[in-house]
């Protein structure tokens, strides 16, 4: 698994990781799940926990974060 940072982690890691929902998440099953390492955050669909995983570089995700509490993704 590698992002376009060049940053890659293992299988391995990713299966150790600790995984978790938002504490807003409901029991719908339409949740994503966050695993934070050191310089990345992992991101994957909590339904399809085997399924692709999506990369990102920390200093990316934080910025992503800033701007969705920010309301920047927010419906006009």
């Amino acid at each position: 698994m590698s992002n376009p940072g060049g940053t890659s982690l293992i299988n391995s890691e990713l299966t150790a990781a600790l995984w978790r929902k938002s504490s807003r998440s409901t029991n719908q099953g339409a949740c994503v799940e966050i695993a934070v390492f050191a310089r990345l955050a992992a991101v994957r669909d909590s339904k399809n926990p085997a399924g692709p995983i999506l990369t990102f570089e920390s200093t990316r995700w934080v910025g992503f974060l800033t701007a969705a509490k920010a309301g920047r993704f927010d419906p006009a």
